[in-house]
């Protein structure tokens, strides 16, 4: 089940803030920031997004665990775990398997048309045979969806919770980074070719 929250911004030793949830008669949440403080990371709007994921996963963590141990249950990948996405899709929030898909391919287009232009490989082909441009394209690549991806799991907890009256974190975390993953994977490495292509099509003009 979902605890009570409450935002709350904590100032870190190094001068910045950290947005954390106060859960109701508990400080967990603020252990969690008081040690994120202390990690000395800076944070962005994209920090913060994952910040946010992490101290709402773990804030859902210890219930999950304690559920586990006393069914056995392990909920991923399990019949009630395919059930359930299947009530996402007409439950609350099931626009979000429309609208952040859609984002996510306008994205990979975007990076696509880049690297066609930088005369990279395919994204697939690149990530899998291609060593010399990898960790680039995962950087650039992770840098382009990660606030996708967060967004992605905050909705799904806030869904899960608003549909079951209960949190899986696993689950968020496995279905938020698949709904964005696959789609940008895909039309960026599409996109490339078929502006690669045209390329290699466009006559070349000599100047005399």
């Amino acid at each position: 089940m979902l605890p009570d929250f409450t935002a709350t911004s904590v100032r870190c030793a190094t001068g910045g803030h950290i947005l954390a949830l106060r859960m109701t008669g508990g400080s967990y949440c603020e252990s969690l920031a008081a040690w994120l403080c202390k990690m000395k990371i800076s944070f962005s709007r994209s920090s913060i997004l994952t910040t946010l994921v992490i101290l709402l996963v773990l804030a859902t963590l210890p219930g999950q665990i304690r559920t586990l141990v006393q069914t056995g249950d392990p909920y991923l990948f399990t019949r009630r775990f395919f059930q359930d996405m299947f009530a996402r899709l007409s439950g609350h929030g099931r626009l979000r398997f429309l609208l952040q898909p859609g984002v996510a391919i306008l994205l990979g287009m975007r990076d696509g048309k880049r690297d066609a232009r930088r005369g990279f490989p395919p994204f697939l082909s690149a990530l899998l045979y291609n060593g010399m441009h990898r960790l680039n394209l995962l950087r650039d690549a992770v840098a382009s969806i990660r606030d996708l991806v967060a967004i992605a799991v905050i909705l799904d907890l806030i869904s899960q919770f608003l549909i079951f009256r209960e949190i899986h974190p696993g689950a968020a975390l496995f279905l938020g980074p698949v709904l964005i993953s696959m789609p940008y994977a895909l039309s960026r490495a599409l996109t490339n070719r078929i502006v690669g292509r045209r390329r290699q099509r466009m006559p070349i003009i000599r100047h005399s």
